[in-house]
């Protein structure tokens, strides 16, 4: 496993502090994401958006981080190998990840697992760009990395590229138990959002809810909705 790293001292993407505003938010999205699956208990879902800039990078983060603070053992995957993220957000090395054990050059998953500074949560950032993402998100590889880290895992989280833009997310529908779509207001058009739900269906992935990033209301100031 590579030596443990430390988190954003910028905050910039993940919540600060346990009971902020922010926290408070996330926590409701996660107990939403609970009720969702309680006829089985939820071992992984991935999130994506319909498009680029929506928020789903610290939408996945942060999740991340407040399923981890109710002692569960959570790992977040950077599953972007196109337009990686995840290293930033924890200030992580992305020398190797993701695209190097699904290559095959890496014979256990825990030579690409990190440790963060956050109890309880790994993670798997998304390794050297690859000539060939969906191909090896779509291999044989996946199922086995799936079986590898539900052997020590409570939670297994996977951040994925726009759903509108190339087919990596969809690939990982069978691996997973759900999708959670997040969009943003003043930024996503219906109908973007209409043929995301419509494409992730159609590859039978189970949406378990959408987040509906930066909407302000007036009064609550709340900033993030979580709706079934």
């Amino acid at each position: 496993m590579v030596r443990k790293q430390t988190v954003n001292k910028k905050g910039s993407y993940l919540v600060n502090g346990r009971h902020s505003l922010a926290a408070e938010q996330y926590k409701t999205i996660r107990t939403n994401l609970e009720f969702a699956s309680v006829d089985r208990k939820l071992r992984s879902f991935f999130v994506t958006s319909p498009g680029p800039g929506e928020g789903k990078s610290t939408t996945a983060a942060n999740l991340a981080v407040v399923f981890s603070e109710q002692g569960k053992r959570v790992i977040l995957i950077d599953a972007d190998m196109r337009k990686p993220t995840l290293h930033y957000t924890f200030s992580s090395e992305n020398v190797v990840g993701l695209s190097n054990y699904l290559a095959g050059q890496k014979p256990s998953v825990t030579n690409v697992i990190q440790e963060t500074a956050v109890k309880n949560l790994d993670i798997i950032t998304s390794g050297p760009v690859p000539p060939n993402p969906a191909e090896l998100l779509g291999g044989n590889s996946m199922k086995t990395l799936m079986n590898e880290l539900k052997s020590t895992y409570d939670l297994i989280i996977f951040d994925t590229p726009p759903v509108l833009s190339v087919t990596d997310s969809q690939l990982l529908a069978p691996y997973t138990e759900g999708v959670v779509l997040v969009v943003r207001s003043r930024k996503t058009r219906r109908e973007e959002a209409n043929k995301a739900k419509e494409v992730l269906l159609h590859s039978r992935a189970r949406i378990l809810g959408a987040v509906l990033n930066g909407n302000e209301m007036e009064k609550r100031k709340k900033n993030y909705y979580y709706y079934a």
